[in-house]
């Protein structure tokens, strides 16, 4: 897969492919669910997610791929790395945790 920013740069699609298959996951997971418990028809609660889906694919190409400069990126350091990972890993556990919340009530 030959991705390029918008500066014709080769860059790496490894982390919009994560970002981007994660949001959708996480979207297809959870959103219809919600929305139909909200009230919603199931046709537009699955187009409301396609639609969200369809934004975090936009935005993690937009922030991964379009906009990314690898010739200013350096390497981050060890420890700076492991906090961001610590936090990164808290926020999304907490996350998953309150939208598991009404499933159980």
């Amino acid at each position: 897969m030959n991705v390029t920013n918008r500066h014709g740069t080769p860059v790496d699609p490894v982390p919009f492919l994560v970002v981007a298959l994660s949001g959708i996951l996480l979207s297809y997971v959870f959103l219809p669910s919600y929305l139909v418990y909200l009230g919603a028809p199931l046709t537009a609660a699955l187009a409301a997610t396609t639609v969200v889906a369809a934004g975090t694919v936009a935005g993690a190409f937009h922030r991964y791929c379009w906009t990314v400069r690898p010739a200013v990126r350096g390497e981050v350091p060890a420890a700076l790395r492991f906090q961001r990972l610590v936090y990164g890993t808290a926020v999304i556990g907490a996350l998953l945790v309150l939208l598991a919340l009404p499933l159980l009530l």
